[in-house]
């Protein structure tokens, strides 16, 4: 008898077997391409690790649970100070002007009304205390204050049929999620931070606040979304990053 339930529940254990398998692989493949470093300048090896790089995308955009939470945390648990954290120092954070903000809409969007601040913080806000991770290998906890994406891109008509979703930004950084993420309902346009408007450093007037993600996939000082069919890329991906970089 024993025998024989072990043998019903052997293809989900092998299963489960093969996604773990994969995560550690994925894991593995990532970091060495996270890591930024160009092994070879031939052009067939980059193919090959920019082949390697698609395939860990589409695994882990099979693996990713679009209704798994990450995890949040008390109060009490929250990173003082939150770091700063872009590709240029402090004292060069750019600062925009709220009175001239106005977030444009683009691609496969019914409603293109470009959005004013007043606008934006007239909707409906939630709030999470999430963990930023970041690539470089250190993390923090913050908490952010903003519209639900999801929430958003029905509002405004985003077509739900398109793969991805894109970021352009005030300080000329661009990033791009998968549909499924910007779905999630914990991805959020936050306005912002620990119950103040959003500063300068975290990102004002607007970030995204993915905490499936790691930090890179989390734009700042956002002046435009658009919605597509064609994967956009992204500031740190076009220069070798995993494009899913799931956290």
């Amino acid at each position: 008898m024993k025998n024989s339930r072990l043998s019903d529940r052997l293809p989900a254990i092998q299963s489960v077997e093969r996604r773990i398998f994969l995560k550690q692989s994925l894991s593995i493949g990532a970091l060495s391409l996270l890591a930024g470093c160009e092994l070879t300048a031939d052009e067939q090896v980059q193919q090959v690790l920019g082949a390697m790089s698609s395939w860990n995308d589409d695994v882990q955009a099979w693996l990713f649970d679009p209704k798994k939470l990450a995890p949040e945390y008390p109060e009490s648990r929250i990173t003082r100070p939150f770091p700063f954290n872009a590709y240029y120092a402090e004292s060069e954070v750019q600062v925009i002007d709220e009175t001239d903000y106005k977030l444009e809409l683009s691609g496969l969007i019914r409603d293109k009304k470009p959005w004013r601040l007043p606008e934006l913080y007239a909707l409906p806000q939630v709030s999470q205390i999430t963990r930023h991770i970041c690539v470089e290998g250190w993390s923090a906890i913050g908490k952010w204050s903003g519209v639900r994406f999801s929430d958003f891109l029905q509002r405004i008509g985003a077509d739900p049929t398109a793969k991805y979703v894109g970021f352009n930004c005030g300080d000329d950084y661009y990033s791009s999620v998968d549909m499924a993420t910007a779905l999630h309902p914990q991805t959020m346009l936050a306005l912002r931070y620990a119950d103040q408007i959003l500063p300068p450093k975290y990102g004002f007037p607007m970030k995204l606040r993915v905490p499936t993600k790691l930090g890179f996939k989390n734009p700042k000082h956002i002046l435009e979304i658009f919605v597509a069919h064609e994967n956009p890329g992204g500031y740190w991906e076009d220069k070798g990053y995993n494009w899913f970089s799931g956290s």
